[in-house]
């Protein structure tokens, strides 16, 4: 068993949403589980994702061993990203998490409109 103390994490959840949590990780992952894909093609997907954050969000992810970065030696230069073997593990949580939203937001966005 992890002793996920030792990684400074309560617990294996807190060590998850660390790797994959934030507002972008999550969708990047989401487009990358149908294949390789370019950086402005990710962006395009995103929409509201800066450039700064797409670059970071990635690096952070490659770093991890999740995203591979594959660039090709072409004039104009090539880049596509891709998931890991490893990152591929994520597939069923990242299905999961879109079946969720598609059966439950629309319950969250109405309880948040009340709020108001």
């Amino acid at each position: 068993m992890t002793d996920f103390k030792a990684y400074g994490y309560s617990c294996s959840v807190a060590a998850t949403l660390d790797i994959i949590g934030g507002k972008w990780k999550g969708v990047i992952l989401f487009y990358l589980l149908d294949g390789k894909k370019r950086f402005n093609e990710l962006k395009r997907l995103n929409g509201e994702i800066t450039q700064r954050m797409l670059t970071l969000q990635l690096r952070e992810l490659e770093r991890d061993g999740i995203v591979h970065r594959e660039i090709y030696k072409e004039i104009p230069p090539k880049v596509e990203y891709s998931l890991t073997e490893f990152g591929q593990s994520l597939k069923p949580l990242i299905l999961m998490m879109r079946e969720w939203g598609e059966h439950h937001v629309e319950y969250v966005m109405e309880k948040r409109k009340n709020e108001i």
